[in-house]
């Protein structure tokens, strides 16, 4: 008797629930690069001594009022088309 082998196959995500996803990632990421750190950084990074502000440390600097993303908006359906 031979045994049948279960092959799991990976889900078939539709192009539109893919894009979605991708771009919600993309927001969250960019949410998170805003000019912040936490205090405790500056201490970790130059000492207790140095009087730096802790956003000298962090590398992107965003700010939702001044930079844009510029993220595609999802393709629609064209109307006049039925």
């Amino acid at each position: 008797m031979k045994k049948k082998e279960n092959k799991i196959q990976p889900k078939k995500i539709s192009q539109k629930k893919r894009d979605m996803s991708e771009r919600k990632a993309k927001l969250a990421k960019k949410g998170r690069q805003t000019k912040w750190a936490p205090v405790w950084v500056v201490i970790r990074k130059y000492g207790m001594g140095k009087k730096i502000h802790p956003s000298s440390i962090t590398r992107y600097r965003r700010s939702w009022r001044r930079t844009k993303l510029h993220i595609k908006p999802r393709r629609q359906r064209k109307s006049h088309f039925g």
